[in-house]
Parts: structure tokens; C-alpha cells; sequence
């Protein structure tokens, strides 16, 4: 009985886990997608949330690949770090009208662009994902229910389960954060802030790696990391959600 106690206190844990990297992935979502117009902005999104349950399902059959290779954990720590900063320090340093910009330049690109700058977001989100669920399950006891896809069956189960509970947060949470955008647009920076930071999480994972050995192998995992990135990743929220630059969208909304 014991041993189910763990297992559903862990599946507790991971479900908040899953649902603050689906949170972060359908901000994004929203941020990619929100210079379309309108009809075709639901539609890409919809796709995104398509390609985020296929890519995070392989990710599952694909468990010991990623978990292994860290070619892999590195290209998407380099993408996310590349999307995230990119847009950051054209916030920060960029022209005035950057942001006008970037809208002509994303409607240039079309749906389709879009659409595929989307699913690389996913496929990224969808590699950490699988890294922190598989984290956290094998530091589980071994279940009575055999091995299933190289793991245990029991640990699997939590993080597929994990996993779901996750994807059901993202495909309610993408609209939500389309309309948040509207009201507090400094979460748009702020989005692509927590992407590079999960890209930085990402690249300590690397680093651990015991084919690259630069940080302990069990850094990524430890309490004091683990402490450190969950609070940057509030403190970046809760700067972006007060900051003084959603002051005169809001005065527009009264008006409105």
C-alpha cells in the first residue's frame, strides 16, 4: 500500500510540474500565433496543440533515446535559448517600433511559417517535458507491473498520466493566454524570458550528462537547482505580470 501512496503523491507532483510547463508552452502558443488574424490564429493553434500531444506521445516510445542522447537535450537547449534571447533583446534594445516590425515581418510569413515555428516550440517543450517526468519517476520504487518500453510499468504509467494531465492544461490554456496578451502585453517578453530559462534548464541537463561531465550528473535533479529554477521561473511571471508596461493597455480596456 505504501508503494501506491509514493507513486500518487509523485503523480500529484508532476501534474503541477506538467501543468507550469504546459502553462509556459501555450503562452507561447499564443505569443507565435497572435499577429495572424483571427480565424487562421485558432487554427494554428489548434495545430500547435496537435503537433504538442503527437511530439510529447513519442517523446514516450522515445524515453531512453532522449533521456540518453544528449545531442538531442543540446539542440533543443540551443533552440529554446535562441527563441527566448532573440526576442528579449529586441524588447530590451531593439527600435520603438520593433514590435511593429516583427508583426509585418510574422504576417509575411504566413500561416504556414508560423505553424512551423510552433511545432519547434513543441518539439522543444515536449523534450523537457519528458526529461522532468522521467526525472522525478525514477526516483520511484520499482512497481509489481512489469517493465513496459525499457521502464518500469508503473513509472511509466505516471508519466503518461503526468503527461495528459499536462496536455489537457495546454489545450484549455492557449485561448486564455491569447485574450491575457490583449489585456498585459508585457507577458510577451515575458514568455519568451521563461523559454530561455527553460532553455537554460535544458542546457545544465546537458551538461550533466555523463558523456559530457561538466556538472554532477545529478545536478539537474538536485534540491538547491531545482529551488533556483522554480524561483526565477515565479519572479520572471510576476515581473511580467506587474509590469508598468500593461498600464496603458489596461487604460484602454477601461475605455473600452
Amino acid at each position: 500500500m505504501d508503494i501506491w501512496l509514493e507513486y500518487a503523491w509523485a503523480l500529484l507532483i508532476l501534474i503541477g510540474l506538467e501543468g507550469l510547463l504546459s502553462a509556459d508552452n501555450a503562452l507561447v502558443l499564443a505569443v507565435i500565433a497572435k499577429h495572424l488574424p483571427e480565424n487562421q490564429r485558432s487554427k494554428a493553434i489548434n495545430y500547435g496543440i496537435i503537433m504538442a500531444f503527437a511530439f510529447r506521445f513519442a517523446a514516450l516510445f522515445a524515453i531512453s533515446f532522449i533521456a540518453n542522447v544528449w545531442q538531442v537535450q543540446a539542440i533543443g537547449a540551443a533552440y529554446l535559448l535562441y527563441l527566448g534571447l532573440k526576442h528579449v533583446i529586441q524588447a530590451r534594445f531593439g527600435k520603438k517600433d520593433a514590435h511593429k516590425e516583427e508583426k509585418q515581418s510574422g504576417s509575411a510569413r504566413g500561416f504556414w511559417g508560423t505553424v512551423g515555428k510552433i511545432a519547434l516550440a513543441d518539439l522543444a517543450f515536449a523534450i523537457d517535458s519528458i526529461l522532468a517526468a522521467v526525472a522525478l519517476a525514477l526516483g520511484l520504487p520499482d512497481s509489481p507491473l512489469g517493465d513496459f518500453g525499457g521502464m518500469d510499468g508503473g513509472k511509466f504509467a505516471v508519466v503518461v498520466l503526468g503527461g495528459i494531465a499536462g496536455l489537457v492544461l495546454l489545450k484549455y490554456a492557449a485561448g486564455w493566454f491569447i485574450k491575457l496578451l490583449a489585456k498585459r502585453p508585457a507577458l510577451e517578453t515575458t514568455a519568451y524570458a521563461i523559454v530561455a530559462w527553460v532553455g537554460v534548464k535544458l542546457a545544465v541537463i546537458t551538461l550533466a550528462h555523463h558523456d559530457i561531465g561538466v556538472l554532477d550528473h545529478d545536478f539537474p535533479h538536485s534540491t538547491a537547482w531545482t529551488i533556483v529554477f522554480y524561483g526565477v521561473l515565479v519572479a520572471i511571471a510576476l515581473l511580467g505580470w506587474f509590469s508598468p508596461a500593461n498600464k496603458p493597455a489596461a487604460k484602454n480596456e477601461e475605455q473600452h
